[in-house]
C-alpha cells in the first residue's frame, strides 16, 4: 500500500521537485498539500502549490491548504543568497505561475487538523518549512501530533552548522518555539538534518543524462526549474550543481532502506544572541537528555539519485 502523506511547503525549486516527484511516485498517495510562510508569502506559497499540482494534474489531486503571513526576514549576514536569486521572484524559476480558483479554501492548519483527524495513524506529516503549521493544527486537534503515522522534518543539523546564521537552519529558525514545541513532544519523530541532506547534490551532467522530454508535463516543468538553479548556483555559489535536500527528504520516505538512524536527545535554542534556533543534541558519553527524535545519520547518495531517475524514467519525464 502506497504510503498517505500530506507535505507542509514554503516552495522553492527544490521544494517544486521533491514534490513532483512525490506526488508521481507509485509509493507515495499525496492526499494533501498545505502552503507554510518562509522563505516565500504564505499567499505566494499557496500559489506555487496550485501551480506544480495544475501542471502535472496528478491522477488524484491533493487537497491544498491555503498558507498566510509574508516571507521570514532572514538576517542580513545570512550565509546563503537571496532567495529570489537561487529561485527566481515566484520561487519556481522560468515556470510561469498561474492557478486554478479553489473550490473551497481551508487554512493549512485546519486543513492539516482534518486530514489527520480523519484517518489517525494512517498519514505521515512532511515538513519542508517552518513548523508553524504543525504547531496550529494542534489548536485545531489537540491529539495532531500523536494522531500522526509519523512526523518528518526537514531541518536543523547534528554537527554541521546553519545555513542561515552560522548555529541555525532556516525552518528551525524561523520559528524556534513551534520547532522546540513540536520536536520536543511526545510523538514518532523523524528529523531530516543538514548532515544528510546537504550530501545530496544533483549536478549539470547528472541533470543532463536524464534525457527530458519536454512534451511530458514533468519533463516541461523540470526544465523550467531545475536548469535556472543551476545557472542561479553557479553565479551566485560557484557551484557546479545544487543541493536537493527536500528530494532526500521525501526519499527519506519513499525508500527508508537508503537511510541510516539513530535516536537521539534533541532540544533547540530560543534566546541566544548567536545561537536562536540551533538544534542542540546531547551527545555526550553518559547523555543526561531522554532521547526523544530519530534522526537520519546517513544516505545512500547514488540510491537517491537512482530513485530519482526512475520516477522520471516512469513517468515520461
Amino acid at each position: 500500500m502506497p504510503e498517505k502523506l500530506i507535505i507542509d511547503a514554503d516552495p522553492g525549486i527544490g521544494d517544486a521537485v521533491a514534490i513532483a516527484l512525490a506526488l508521481l511516485d507509485p509509493e507515495i498517495e499525496v492526499i494533501g498539500l498545505t502552503a507554510v510562510a518562509g522563505r516565500t508569502s504564505g499567499e505566494n506559497a499557496t500559489r506555487n502549490l496550485q501551480t506544480l499540482v495544475s501542471l502535472l494534474d496528478p491522477d488524484r489531486w491533493p487537497r491544498i491548504g491555503c498558507g498566510e503571513g509574508p516571507a521570514f526576514p532572514v538576517p542580513k549576514e545570512r550565509a546563503t543568497p537571496d532567495p529570489v536569486l537561487m529561485n527566481g521572484p515566484t520561487g519556481l524559476g522560468d515556470c510561469e505561475s498561474f492557478t486554478v480558483g479553489l473550490h473551497q479554501r481551508h487554512e493549512s492548519p485546519k486543513l492539516l487538523a482534518e486530514l489527520v483527524k480523519a484517518e489517525p495513524h494512517e498519514i505521515t506529516l512532511l515538513t519542508l518549512g517552518p513548523l508553524t503549521n504543525v504547531q496550529l493544527a494542534r489548536d485545531w486537534h489537540p491529539d495532531f501530533l500523536s494522531d500522526l503515522k509519523g512526523l518528518v522534518c526537514l531541518g536543523g543539523s547534528v554537527a554541521d552548522g546553519g545555513d542561515v546564521t552560522a548555529a541555525a537552519e532556516f525552518s528551525i529558525f524561523a520559528d524556534p518555539e513551534s520547532a522546540r514545541d513540536v520536536l520536543t513532544s511526545p510523538a514518532t519523530k523523524t528529523l531530516v538534518p543538514r548532515d544528510v541532506a546537504s550530501r545530496f547534490m544533483l549536478s549539470f551532467e547528472s541533470y543532463d543524462r536524464f534525457g527530458l522530454d519536454e512534451t511530458t508535463r514533468l519533463g516541461r516543468l523540470l526544465e523550467h526549474t531545475v536548469p535556472f538553479a543551476l545557472r542561479a548556483s553557479r553565479q551566485h555559489l560557484g557551484r557546479e550543481g545544487i543541493e536537493l535536500p527536500e528530494l532526500v527528504a521525501v526519499a527519506a520516505i519513499s525508500q527508508p532502506r537508503l537511510f541510516e538512524r539513530a535516536s537521539m536527545s534533541l532540544d533547540i535554542e530560543l534566546s541566544g544572541e548567536l545561537t536562536r534556533g540551533m538544534t542542540v543534541f546531547d551527545r555526550r558519553d553518559v547523555a543526561h537528555w531522554q532521547t526523544n527524535i530519530d534522526v537520519l545519520t546517513a544516505v545512500d547518495i547514488q540510491g537517491v539519485l537512482d530513485f530519482m531517475t526512475r520516477i522520471i524514467r516512469t513517468q515520461g519525464g
